[in-house]
């Protein structure tokens, strides 16, 4: 679904993305990695919110260059690591949002704005939640509610920053279940974490960053190795197995 082929990015002269190749598959992948090795700004790079400064990027067989802004709104949804939510919109409203796309720039949402909204919330188990303001949700509700908007875009790329950063262990299964799910039903699914056990929940393929050093790529399970992590986390990092389960520490 997306192809990179050397890409390169910087801020203010310092590289952050040095010639990173790599093709990521449909299904679950994970983007994995410390802090500051470049996974947000991937993830913007493949929204086309900023232009490799060099290497090409392919979207589901297409140069990115070729789409419009609206095009590639409609076929790649974000959920973002933090978002501001600046009004006091209710769950319904925050989700409407996400129509945009499909809508004209003085368009007013109709009749099949409003089913695709409620049939994302229904899909999600959060329809209860509709009239509900987003500023009185708890984490685990409001970053369901956020993936809802990202869906209600009918994308077939969905990509999220951290998804499970600010969430306890119950709501980080819920959202990890529900990527699952979403994978089932033909919508592919690019998630950035530094966890790699999060990456081994969820993930059938990853992209290891390594800071300066390109990336590695390949089936979660074959790829998580003691010997990749600690060359990229720079601490020694075992892979333990426990009752068939994998799991990892350092």
């Amino acid at each position: 679904m997306i192809a990179l082929e050397r890409v390169s990015f910087g801020y203010e002269g310092t590289p952050v993305l040095d010639g990173i190749t790599v093709e990521i598959p449909a299904g679950v992948t994970a983007l994995l990695g410390p802090n500051g090795v470049g996974k947000t700004t991937l993830l913007r790079i493949i929204l086309g919110i900023v232009r490799p400064q060099a290497g090409t990027v392919r979207i589901a067989g297409r140069p990115q260059t070729s789409y419009s802004r609206r095009e590639l709104s409609r076929l790649i949804g974000l959920v973002p690591q933090n978002e501001t939510i600046t009004f006091d919109l209710s769950v319904h409203e925050y989700v409407l949002l996400g129509r945009a796309p499909h809508l004209h720039p003085i368009e007013l949402p109709g009749p099949r704005d409003l089913e695709a909204v409620s049939d994302v919330l229904d899909s999600l188990g959060i329809l209860d939640l509709k009239d509900r303001a987003v500023s009185s949700l708890s984490g685990g509700e409001r970053q369901l509610v956020i993936i809802a908007r990202a869906l209600a875009q009918q994308p077939k790329i969905l990509l999220l920053d951290e998804p499970t950063a600010h969430l306890d262990l119950a709501n980080q299964a819920r959202v990890l279940r529900l990527l699952r799910a979403l994978a089932a039903q033909g919508l592919s699914v690019l998630l950035t974490t530094h966890d790699p056990n999060i990456a081994l929940a969820v993930a059938d393929y990853t992209v290891l960053m390594r800071r300066g050093h390109g990336c590695l790529a390949g089936p979660t399970r074959t790829l998580l190795t003691a010997e990749n992590l600690s060359s990229v986390y720079g601490v020694p990092v075992a892979v333990l197995s426990v009752d068939g389960h994998i799991f990892i520490r350092t």
